[in-house]
């Protein structure tokens, strides 16, 4: 069963069992991917859902999770900021497992080799090649951290 499927079946579940927070969050997840999926088939890239299509647009919804919780804390507006956690729970539970800084930061060590890279002026090359490997996997701010400070 693909990502997908997965995504719709929970949703069905969530549906019947009235459960509105998870069918929320499983409805905003599903139009994503669909948008997507309109949006690759206009440029002639992809026409089917494949699990690669899936996991960007999960990943780009906790992206928006996770700044609009610290906007909120930061504006004390702890109330949203809990149903952005909890909204974040549920899409977390279809991404893939996530790398762990140890694992980031040996990837960012080896396309530093690769590269030759000297200093900050290769950033472009290094992310160029880490992004590829860690796409869902990892958050792309902490990549460009690791890789920030290993350049420096």
């Amino acid at each position: 069963m693909s990502l997908y499927e997965t995504l719709l079946s929970d949703l069905k579940t969530a549906m019947k069992a009235r459960d509105e927070r998870r069918t929320l969050v499983l409805r905003s997840l599903k139009k994503e991917i669909l948008d997507k999926e309109i949006a690759a088939r206009t440029t002639g890239e992809r026409t089917e859902v494949s699990d690669e299509l899936v996991i960007e647009a999960i990943s780009k919804a906790a992206k928006q999770r996770r700044d609009s919780i610290t906007q909120f804390e930061d504006a004390g507006r702890n109330d949203l900021a809990d149903v952005e956690k909890a909204e974040l729970t549920i899409i977390e539970g279809y991404l893939p497992e996530q790398l762990g800084e140890e694992e980031i930061t040996a990837i960012v060590d080896d396309a530093i080799s690769q590269t030759s890279a000297e200093g900050m002026r290769d950033m472009g090359k290094v992310m160029g090649i880490v992004m590829p490997k860690v796409k869902g996997k990892a958050d792309g701010k902490l990549v460009n951290t690791i890789v920030k400070a290993r350049l420096t």
